[in-house]
């Protein structure tokens, strides 16, 4: 009896046991277990294929602040929040009424100068042309009528020597008395200093030039050159207020460096301005592609190349995929810029700046953290 107890209960073990490895070695059950390890393959090689880093979304240009070159008031602000700018476009201009008048100012007093200076030319070409006349002495015509002028009171001499003669001849005879011997005398003499007038205009007109009239004519001329000299220097310096005058007055134009779109207007009409203001005006961005900056762990950054496919993605857009491909890779390992918040984060590990451009055409926020995932292809 107790035998037949214990062959009956090792039937029924063999039984269950045999029932046990049927179910579990069914078709259904095998498959089930094909599909779970092969999911679990599927993982395992996608996490080896596959980098996944934290990143933020930022313009190509990345953003820039819009400020002046100089301190002053800002008469209007030309652009709003949103408004699409094109490089060179106006985007503010500073109160400027006060270069405007300086630059009216300099170049009235430059016209005023510039006359001045031609009068002053003027004068040299006149110094000059004095010198010349010195050292060239008297024309040839004028030589000649100033010998006909001498030689002409000849004759009237000689004339009046003869009647003197006559005369006192005439008087030691008793025919003329002493007054018309006088009178012959004083014509004679006469004769002879108008004579000796005109003789002395000669030798002037016919002598070279002396040292010291021409040592005044060089004098004259040297005037005259540092004067004109004088003059270039004051128009010189006027012009060169001008300049500065000119710069100032485009410096009070602000224009758009690039290309994009105006994010944030910080200032009003109105408001004070200055270079050591870090803020700006306003601040603008290329917004024609996206790029997304990552933060590559350290123990990832022998995997990622450049041009490798990528995409991210955001907890603001679901599951929906945004694709990308890395375009820059740091070459220098640093700090992480930005905290996921995540309680798996390491925040000692170091990273490398990765640089991922977004395909065309795909809007993000700016600022947006997202998760990117790089395909390695490993």
């Amino acid at each position: 009896m107790k035998r037949t107890i214990i062959l009956s209960a090792i039937a029924s073990v063999l039984i269950a046991f045999s029932l046990g490895y049927f179910l579990w070695f069914s078709p259904a059950q095998v498959e089930q277990k094909v599909s779970a390890e092969k999911e679990k393959t599927e993982q395992k090689t996608t996490a080896k294929s596959v980098v996944a880093a934290p990143g933020v979304v930022e313009a190509i240009s990345e953003e820039i602040e819009v400020g002046t070159e100089i301190a002053g008031k800002l008469r209007s602000v030309l652009v709003e929040e949103g408004d699409e700018v094109v490089k060179g476009q106006t985007i503010a201009v500073l109160e400027n009424s006060d270069f405007e008048a300086q630059i009216r100012t300099a170049r009235a007093n430059i016209e005023t100068l510039q006359s001045g200076r031609e009068t002053a030319r003027a004068r040299v070409g006149q110094a000059a042309a004095e010198r010349q006349r010195i050292a060239n002495g008297a024309r040839t015509e004028e030589r000649r009528e100033a010998r006909a002028d001498f030689e002409q009171t000849l004759p009237n001499v000689e004339n009046a020597r003869r009647e003197l003669e006559r005369r006192r001849k005439l008087h030691q005879t008793g025919d003329v008395s002493r007054e018309e011997l006088e009178r012959a005398a004083n014509a004679f003499e006469n004769a002879q200093k108008q004579s000796q007038t005109v003789k002395e205009k000669y030798n002037v007109v016919n002598a070279e030039a002396r040292m010291d009239d021409l040592a005044r004519a060089d004098a004259a001329i040297h005037l005259a050159e540092a004067n004109t000299r004088e003059f270039d220097a004051s128009i010189s310096e006027a012009e060169t207020r001008v300049r500065t005058a000119e710069a100032n007055l485009a410096k009070t134009i602000v224009r758009a460096p690039i290309s994009g779109i105006v994010l944030r207007k910080r200032l009003k009409d109105g408001e004070s301005v200055s270079p050591e203001n870090p803020t700006g005006i306003v601040t603008i961005a290329d917004t024609s592609k996206l790029r997304v900056r990552v933060d590559l762990d350290e123990t990832d950054v022998a995997k990622v190349r450049e041009n490798q496919t990528a995409y991210v993605t955001a907890d603001a857009f679901g599951e929906q995929k945004f694709a990308a491909r890395v375009v820059k890779i740091g070459r220098i390992l640093g700090r992480k810029n930005f905290r996921t918040e995540r309680p798996t984060e390491k925040v000692d590990t170091k990273i490398l700046e990765v640089l991922l451009e977004l395909e065309p055409n795909q809007k993000l926020p700016l600022g947006l953290r997202v998760d990117a995932f790089i395909s390695t292809g490993d």
